[in-house]
């Protein structure tokens, strides 16, 4: 079975039995000092247009409670107040290494009165029905231990008419920018992973994950089915990624 056959569920960082949520905990606290270097330093720099480009998805809704999942060390919460301006953001994250580190980035911007990080699980939010105003996630999607069920539990504390705003890796289908892009994600961009963060596996599995994730209208047609509306899908950077938006 080739890994496009694979369910993005099925896609694990490290080679054993263990459940996938657990080993992603274990993978991004082993990154976590070393995440925000080795994002910007292996996207170029690209990746902080591509999060303004997706949070100024909201710019029109202007949020005012915002929810963001998978939040890492905190960036894309970070860029949705400085672009947003909103009363409050709260991220989660089930990893505890990464929460620290942006923790620390946010006391040092003084964003810590707005933005609050906590620990916890994309299946099983710790929040009321009809909570946010908007929810945002960014390249975290795939990494869920059931991507429906994830995505169910944030649609289920959106408030009605709010907007669910993903941005995730894609496929490029462009020749030869495919081929050129497939080979450094698949070898270069693992190699320098590997050698800076000490974590064999964590940066290949970036490259599995992204091949197994259900993309452009395989992931609208999820959104439908959960039951969101005005699902859209916005292609960046040739391909390299995609900003999903939808209504609940």
């Amino acid at each position: 079975m080739s890994i496009k056959e694979v369910k993005a569920e099925e896609i694990k960082p490290y080679e054993d039995n263990a459940e996938k949520k657990g080993q992603v905990s274990t993978m991004f606290n082993n990154i976590a000092k070393y995440y925000d270097f080795l994002n910007h330093f292996l996207s170029l720099g690209i990746d902080r247009s591509w999060r303004k480009k997706a949070i100024a998805t909201l710019e029109a809704d202007q949020p005012q409670n915002i929810l963001d999942v998978a939040t890492g060390t905190g960036d894309l919460a970070i860029a949705a107040y400085r672009q947003l301006k909103p009363k409050k953001i709260t991220g989660i994250d089930i990893s505890v290494k990464m929460l620290e580190v942006g923790e620390k980035k946010i006391q040092k911007l003084g964003f810590d009165d707005v933005i609050s990080l906590q620990e916890g699980d994309s299946e099983h939010l710790p929040f009321e029905k009809d909570t946010f105003d908007a929810a945002i996630v960014a390249f975290g999607v795939r990494n869920f231990a059931n991507v429906e069920a994830g995505l169910k539990d944030m649609v289920r504390v959106l408030q009605p008419n709010a907007k669910l705003v993903v941005l995730e890796f894609s496929k490029p289908t462009i020749f030869p920018f495919k081929q050129g892009f497939n080979f450094y994600f698949k070898y270069v961009l693992p190699f320098i992973g590997r050698i800076t963060s000490k974590d064999k596996k964590a940066y290949g599995y970036l490259y599995e994950s992204v091949q197994a994730f259900p993309e452009g209208q395989d992931f609208l047609d999820l959104l439908t089915n959960i039951g969101l509306k005005n699902a859209t899908c916005k292609k960046l950077s040739l391909g390299i990624c995609s900003i999903y938006t939808a209504t609940k």
